[in-house]
């Protein structure tokens, strides 16, 4: 356990996000797998408190839910109306009372402020013996946050907001994150003295600083070193930042653990995905949910994955899998469409323009190209040809296929489920196979030719097929007569 161990974190998740022009609450949007406010809980999480605490308001019902969802022993408080960070915080310590030990607070809606910022923080407080420890920021454009007030010794004086900051104190470059550090017995008594004489006749957090201070208790202050992670989403333009800034975090750690991404630029990864060792991301490749790279494996150019597990070895080009599974050293595309429940055999190839769905193919199989695969189980080293059809649809009931291990289905073949081509037999090209074939057979299922004579310069006199038919077919009755002679 670690020695600075919060009491509890404290997320406040209220706020309604006008700017976000959203039916959706604005902490419940995404980016790279997590929705804000689960950043926020995964990074509160890995501080191990004893205790998370999140406020909630707008959109309680959605937000309640999400919240529910990833931590179900979570405090949950409702501020109903919202007066402000200092009015959130005073309905927790109403709610739950005072909570002795490190109380740290942050946000749902600062998806890139990282566990160790907040370790640091809480290590700080703990080791100062600080009443209040402040995370704050430089950053270039201060314009919108609170400014960090310090004395003549350097020492955090107090917050100003930016709409009661005067001219001199809207100049000052380090800036308020909104995350604290508190001794949580002094939270619980100074929230109840914050006042609302500001220019937004609100509570505000950052008054406890003032009040603790003038009581007394030291005031300490950790700096961020990457502004970035104090940087709050607002609306759809500062969210899309916040993805690439994100984004390009996690790929830069798969490639510093030997992964190869070809074009960070256009490669997206959620946080959730793992990618094993000397493994290659190729371009505009994105790799979404519980998706999983095996080492060595070749992903891209144009994939799109989503829980999908790769094997070590496998190549896959222009492909979209859900759900699915490639065995090591497969090799797909390009044009493939994986959906959930498709099983791709260790060293099995699916080619152009197949489409697999809650079916296995075996190892060493090939289905190369141009293949609705759907309900069916095909054997090891079985070769299904060009234009092959799994008919597994009556029009109320899906229906199985099972195809047997080294079984050659001809180019064009309809297997209408249920049936079975057993081991090592064959089915005849164009053949619409509706019973079982026996191992070592030749199932055909087709009518004989009959081409119909003369029948275009009877039908279609007068066309250019007509014309061409005219010339050819002296020539070729001729080559007839002959052949008969």
């Amino acid at each position: 356990m670690s020695h600075s161990r919060p009491a509890a974190v404290i997320i406040l998740a209220a706020g309604e996000g006008k700017r976000m022009k959203s039916r959706t609450p604005k902490v419940l949007h995404a980016l790279c797998g997590r929705t804000m406010i689960g950043h926020a809980m995964a990074a509160a999480r890995d501080l191990d408190p004893e205790r998370l605490v999140v406020v909630t308001g707008h959109g309680r019902d959605q937000v309640g839910a999400e919240v529910a969802r990833l931590a179900p022993d979570a405090d949950r408080v409702l501020q109903e109306q919202q007066l402000g960070t200092g009015h959130a915080v005073r309905m927790v310590t109403e709610s739950l009372g005072a909570i002795p030990g490190i109380v740290v607070v942050t946000y749902g809606d600062m998806p890139l402020l990282r566990s160790q910022t907040l370790q640091e923080l809480a290590s700080v407080h703990r080791a100062g013996g600080n009443g209040v420890t402040v995370l704050s920021a430089r950053v270039p454009d201060p314009a919108g946050y609170g400014r960090i007030v310090r004395d003549e010794a350097g020492t955090l004086a107090r917050i100003v907001e930016h709409a009661d900051a005067t001219p001199a104190e809207q100049a000052i470059d380090e800036t308020n994150s909104g995350c604290y550090a508190f001794d949580g017995a002094l939270l619980a008594d100074a929230i109840k003295r914050v006042a609302t004489d500001n220019a937004q006749g609100q509570e505000y957090l950052t008054d406890v600083i003032a009040i603790l201070r003038a009581d007394g208790h030291r005031i300490g202050s950790v700096i961020a070193a990457d502004a970035a992670e104090i940087e709050g989403v607002n609306d759809r333009v500062q969210l899309a930042a916040a993805r690439r800034v994100l984004n390009d975090r996690l790929l830069r750690q798969h490639m510093l653990n030997g992964v190869t991404v070809v074009d960070p630029a256009s490669t997206w990864v959620d946080v959730t995905v793992t990618i094993g060792q000397d493994a290659e991301i190729r371009q505009n490749t994105q790799l979404e949910g519980v998706t999983v790279i095996g080492e060595g494996a070749r992903v891209g150019p144009n994939c799109l994955l989503a829980d999908t597990t790769v094997g070590a070895g496998a190549e896959l080009v222009n492909i979209v899998s859900r759900q699915a599974s490639v065995g090591a050293r497969a090799t797909l595309g390009p044009n493939v469409y994986l959906r959930p429940q498709a099983v791709i055999g260790e060293g099995a190839h699916v080619g152009c323009y197949v489409e697999v769905k809650k079916s296995t193919i075996g190892a060493g199989a090939k289905v190369p190209h141009l293949t609705y695969v759907g309900d069916a189980t095909i054997g090891a080293g079985a070769n299904i040809g060009a234009g092959t059809i799994f008919a597994n649809y009556d029009g109320q009931s899906k229906w199985p296929t099972t195809i047997g291990e080294h079984a050659f289905v001809g180019s064009n073949t309809v297997l209408v489920a249920p049936v079975t081509v057993s081991d090592g037999a064959y089915t005849a090209a164009g053949s619409a196979i509706t019973d079982d074939v026996t191992a070592g057979d030749l199932g055909v299922a087709r009518g004989r030719q009959h081409n119909s004579d003369g029948w275009v310069l009877r039908n279609r006199e007068g066309t250019r097929s007509a014309a061409a038919a005219g010339r050819a077919r002296p020539a070729q009755d001729a080559s007839s007569a002959d052949e008969g002679e």
